[in-house]
């Protein structure tokens, strides 16, 4: 996607800014709302996710509704060589929500791979740092575990006037 949006895609940005419909088929519920063809919501979605206007289409629970009330951010000092290579695993751990990769502010901050752990409680958090700490081994060679202490306010893209 080149150039500025289209108001065919201004309209299903404000159609879905707040969320896709929970349904069997949520960008068909979009098309029909919008007067669109299903297909067309579709391709255009996914340019606008090609060119990074959209960043991502996932759920985003409510970790504290369904019972995650101990929430870690665990943050790791990896060998930049490594953290290519190393991210991905931690990212496919199953007690992992979430895993990127953010800069290190030295010498403050030396962490530069962060990993969300949820549980139900802080041992389980605790037990989920330990399974990444094993799948990082050597390459670790600090960590830290930051606890939420309240849930943030998740949004996605917002137009001005929708």
């Amino acid at each position: 996607m080149t150039g500025p949006l289209d108001a065919t895609d201004r309209r299903i940005i404000r159609a879905t800014q707040a969320g896709l419909p929970l349904v069997a088929q949520p960008y068909h519920d979009v098309a029909r709302q919008l007067d669109l063809d299903a297909d067309d919501v579709m391709l255009r979605m996914r340019r606008m996710q090609a060119a990074g206007i959209i960043r991502r289409i996932a759920a985003v629970p409510n970790h504290y509704a369904i019972g995650y009330t101990a929430n870690g951010m665990s943050v790791w000092d990896v060998d930049d060589g490594e953290i290519a290579r190393l991210g991905p695993l931690v990212g496919a751990l199953d007690c992992v929500s979430h895993c990127y990769r953010r800069p290190r502010h030295l010498p403050l901050w030396p962490y530069n791979l962060f990993a969300m752990v949820h549980g139900r409680d802080r041992d389980e958090v605790a037990a989920g740092v330990a399974r990444i700490a094993a799948c990082l081994g050597p390459h670790a060679r600090a960590h830290d575990v930051l606890f939420s202490r309240r849930i943030l306010k998740k949004t996605g893209l917002r137009l001005a006037g929708g």
